[in-house]
């Protein structure tokens, strides 16, 4: 049995949904464990009434944590939500026994292939990152946001396990900024040093494993039927940050950040997990009518309608599909 964890307000529900839904079809019996940082997740979560799937309010999960609430007090939500990520590991740890290991997942991952050639690379080991492998081009942005990625980790119910998520804690609630600053960023940077800090960590050398907008670039992506191969190896999860909803017709994948991205690969990727997205808010209905998972998102801070605007004269806005 699988035990996975993520966490989500209702601004990413139809991701963090759509990535169960890929967990059920790939990874074998399986417990998700969802932090609902808002009520109408939680509320829309306890709704479906999923056998696998189990809800956990805010309010339980910050009862008693006074370090954490202190912390939670001079935070924007987005750095309070990268503060609580070891926290809601420690918490299932020790709250669950049972758990013999649990993989925390980006509400933003999609899931192609078992994820069990991954648990095979740790073995017998504590503790699982993977790397964020940018091109060299990039690779000046490993010294902003870190060598390793947060999207996926693994952590054994054993003392270096949880010594290495306690250490992790202690810094997230000393400062977890969004914004890179002395060597650090948020919960991610932290883990640059861990396979020399701890013992039992192992660096994910499939690179099925956490492709993303970030690294495509290093590699011969092939299709062939509904299989996805990375140099050869079966694509296991795609990381699909920055995917942006604009209204019913129109999202941004937001590749661009990193360079461009061939279009036949944009649209052979980003075309279907749009169709896996309005299939999961097709779903839900089907079971809660009068839910409704996804929203237009153009008007926020940092994303306008003149940045709309300009990225689709610059051709980097797709249309949804149909």
């Amino acid at each position: 049995m699988h035990h996975f964890c993520t966490y989500f307000d209702r601004n990413y529900l139809a991701q963090g949904l759509t990535l169960c839904r890929s967990l059920t079809d790939h990874a074998g019996p399986f417990t998700l464990w969802v932090l609902c940082f808002d009520d109408i997740t939680h509320e829309v979560i306890s709704g479906l009434n999923l056998s696998n799937v189990r809800p956990v309010s805010l309010q339980e999960f910050e009862g008693g944590d006074e370090a954490l609430l202190k912390a939670k007090r001079n935070r924007s939500r987005v750095e309070y939500y990268f503060t609580c990520t070891p926290s809601w590991l420690l918490y299932l740890v020790n709250h669950y026994p049972q758990i013999e290991r649990i993989t925390y997942l980006d509400a933003d991952l999609l899931f192609y292939a078992p994820p069990s050639t991954i648990f095979e690379e740790l073995g017998d080991r504590s503790i699982l990152i993977v790397g964020h492998r940018f091109p060299e081009r990039l690779r000046h942005l490993e010294s902003q946001f870190g060598i390793y990625n947060v999207g996926l980790l693994a952590f054994r119910n054993d003392p270096p396990g949880k010594g290495c998520l306690q250490w992790w804690r202690d810094r997230c609630l000393e400062w977890c900024s969004d914004r890179p600053e002395s060597g650090r960023f948020a919960d991610q940077k932290y883990l640059d040093d861990w396979p020399i800090r701890f013992e039992g960590v192992v660096v994910v050398q499939n690179k099925g494993a956490g492709l993303a907008p970030w690294n495509h670039m290093n590699y011969m992506v092939r299709f062939q039927d509904d299989t996805i191969t990375v140099d050869g190896d079966p694509l296991i999860f795609y990381h699909f940050q920055g995917v942006r909803m604009i209204g019913r017709r129109f999202f941004d994948p937001g590749v661009h950040r990193y360079g461009p991205m061939a279009s036949a690969l944009r649209h052979r990727l980003y075309t279907p997990y749009i169709q896996a997205l309005l299939a999961t808010e097709q779903w839900v209905r089907g079971r809660l009518p009068s839910c409704n998972l996804i929203t237009s998102q153009i008007y926020t801070r940092d994303y306008r309608l003149r940045t709309f605007l300009l990225r689709l004269l610059q051709g980097r806005i797709m249309v949804v599909p149909r």
